[in-house]
């Protein structure tokens, strides 16, 4: 139970359905617990939610769980020159990892979240992970690295809805939070970004040089850690056509640019494979980023590592977010990009 209005209709749906619901909100960090007062906007809203649905309200601590495997791993990415999605992550280990194993302990019978994604029930029981029916809002992307075995205690109960129907019914049903806006950011990043945020911790932030393939100098970046692939560089003085980012060398701090046209990539390797299907099709659908149009791909796994080869080049393939496998609107898994070629 974040507050927010997808896991209140969430909560609601099931209440409604005949389960026999609590609410669980997850402490990180920035939140706390003092003479029994909670502090932090995201859970006093949560509590209010669960008063106003009449269920029980539990905390549960993750920070641990969060700094060792979501914000240590964040941070070595960008370390290591990568662009990381903690959001799978946090997904993997956080919400269907400790939380999952909290509601087991307690003897609760599944898990419900707010995530717009489907399950279906295979005939032995186990479960498929989908597509949501609202194209828009389908977060199943986020949900690919999960363990499978943990899906088969998961509820999903807005999969098969609007976001435009979610509003709406939490605006009938008069839910506290009704009104409250969708919040896009990384829970962990605070609100001047996550340069300052790498600089807090440690991390080396220094001006450098942008380069051309070759290696010849082009100008100055503020620090190759702020800079992504696929991203526009903006280079003082008059220039020649657009340059974007083409990768980033932390250990040299330099940030490689060039064409539109050499952010192309055939094929790309990915690691921390998770696959949730029996069998994996040779040919199906992937998506590079969340925000990306699936297309078609031949995939293959050897030595515990993906290759997807496009049967038409990508732009801005990625190293450290996820590649994720459709078949249809089947989740077949998915991995971490760790290379890309032509």
């Amino acid at each position: 139970m974040s507050g927010g209005v997808d896991s209140s209709v969430a909560a609601l749906l099931l209440k409604e359905a005949g389960y026999e619901v609590v609410g669980f909100t997850m402490l990180r960090k920035g939140t706390s617990v003092k003479g029994g007062k909670v502090s932090d906007q995201e859970v006093e809203e949560a509590k209010k939610v669960c008063s106003f649905l009449g269920i029980e309200h539990f905390l549960l601590n993750v920070n641990q769980t969060l700094e060792e495997k979501v914000i240590k791993p964040f941070i070595q990415e960008y370390r290591e020159g990568k662009t990381p999605n903690p959001c799978v992550n946090c997904n993997r280990f956080v919400k269907f990892g400790v939380l999952c194993d909290e509601i087991a302990l307690r003897g609760f019978d599944y898990l419900a979240t707010g995530h717009y994604a489907r399950l279906l029930q295979e005939k032995d029981g186990r479960p498929v992970l989908m597509k949501a029916r609202d194209a828009s809002k389908d977060q199943s992307y986020f949900l690919h690295a999960v363990d499978r075995a943990s899906l088969t205690k998961v509820i999903f109960p807005l999969g098969d809805y609007t976001k435009t129907q979610v509003r709406q019914w939490a605006k009938e049903r008069r839910i506290p939070t009704a009104e409250r806006k969708e919040s896009q950011d990384i829970c962990f990043i605070p609100a001047d970004g996550y340069g300052a945020f790498l600089s807090e911790r440690g991390v080396t932030i220094e001006p450098g040089d942008f380069v051309d393939r070759q290696g010849h100098p082009m100008g100055k970046h503020r620090g190759s850690l702020l800079y992504t692939v696929g991203q526009r560089a903006r280079l003082g003085g008059i220039r020649s056509g657009r340059l974007y980012v083409i990768s980033v060398d932390p250990k040299r701090n330099l940030v490689f640019l060039g064409k539109r046209e050499d952010l192309l990539s055939r094929r790309l390797v990915a690691d921390r494979v998770n696959i949730l299907v029996d069998d994996l099709p040779l040919r199906c659908e992937a998506k590079i980023r969340y925000a990306h149009r699936p297309v078609a791909c031949r995939v293959e796994i050897e030595a515990e590592k993906l290759t997807v080869t496009f049967d038409e080049p990508q732009e801005a393939v990625t190293p450290g977010q996820f590649v994720v496998l459709y078949f249809g609107e089947v989740v077949l898994g998915g991995g971490r990009i760790i290379a890309s070629g032509r």
